[in-house]
């Protein structure tokens, strides 16, 4: 079964220093393509994250979010605290100001609390972060499983559309092979009988018209090319239908490519306004194969 490279997965977790929440999302990319974001603190295990992903994901565009909710640290660590020593600073300097300008009225509260850097306010980013990373990897790994799930879904969906397109590449083909030997004695009929025209109630020399046919054959034989396509067709759903251990995206990305140069020389040598039709709607097929598999890991 193929996997898709989109996807989405989610784990949280309560823990002493907050709610931990991790996503990991994922979208098609020729190769493994990670973007990290983490708040101040874990930039120490970006590697180590690197690491548990690609135990699980081969190529894609990978997208590890990181955040950390501290609402439920002890209040105590987030109250606002007094700065003492500025507030005494302060009041000092206003006395000052108030005795050498001979200012009436004394320097009260409603003075100092105008200064607003006399209260400290702790922010939990602040707060030493002490978390087991055995519980960072083990949500990493809850999400990107959730994540693979998904992918798994999508794969049931593109390997479905996939088949369907095989099958009508199967279907066209049978075609062209049964129509090419009837093309050529279609031809050979009308290459005789245009000579019968041109040279009227002269003799024809069968061996020059033989020998010219043999040419023609030759010339528009597709045989080869319609052996070699059926194998990679076969290769193809073989590759698709198998349980493969590994991704497969790629290799089935090389086999489109060989396919389509199968179809085009077919299409230049066909000669043939119905192999014509059925080359132009497998060379569709082909191509929504080909957009399929830039999303198949």
């Amino acid at each position: 079964m193929i996997r898709s490279m989109t996807g989405f997965g989610e784990a949280e977790e309560s823990t002493e220093i907050g709610l931990v929440r991790i996503e990991v999302k994922t979208v098609n990319h020729r190769f493994f393509n990670l973007t990290l974001r983490t708040p101040s603190g874990f930039d120490g295990l970006q590697s180590e994250i690197q690491l548990w992903l690609r135990d699980f994901i081969s190529r894609g565009h990978v997208t590890y979010t990181l955040t950390l909710d501290r609402g439920s640290i002890s209040k105590d660590s987030i109250l606002p605290q007094l700065n003492m020593d500025k507030a005494i600073c302060y009041r000092d300097i206003l006395d000052d100001l108030s005795n050498k300008l001979d200012l009436k009225g004394d320097v009260n509260l409603s003075h100092l609390i105008r200064f607003a850097d006399i209260f400290r306010v702790s922010d939990t980013s602040s707060v030493p972060i002490d978390i087991d990373v055995s519980v960072i990897k083990r949500l990493t790994q809850e999400a990107v499983l959730a994540m693979i799930g998904m992918r798994d879904d999508e794969g049931i969906r593109l390997q479905e559309d996939l088949e369907n397109r095989l099958k009508s590449i199967g279907n066209h083909l049978g075609f062209v092979e049964n129509r090419a030997p009837e093309r050529l004695v279609e031809k050979r009929e009308h290459l005789k009988d245009t000579v019968v025209e041109i040279t009227e109630n002269h003799p024809i020399d069968e061996d020059r018209l033989a020998r010219e046919m043999s040419y023609i054959a030759e010339k528009w034989d597709i045989n080869e090319e319609i052996v070699r396509l059926r194998s990679h067709l076969e290769l193809f759903v073989d590759t698709l239908v198998n349980d493969n251990s590994e991704p497969v995206g790629k290799r089935l990305g090389f086999m489109i490519q060989e396919m389509n140069r199968e179809v085009n020389t077919i299409g230049a040598k066909a000669n043939d306004l119905e192999i014509s039709h059925r080359v132009i709607a497998i060379k569709e097929d082909v191509e929504r194969i080909r957009e399929q598999l830039d999303n198949v890991e």
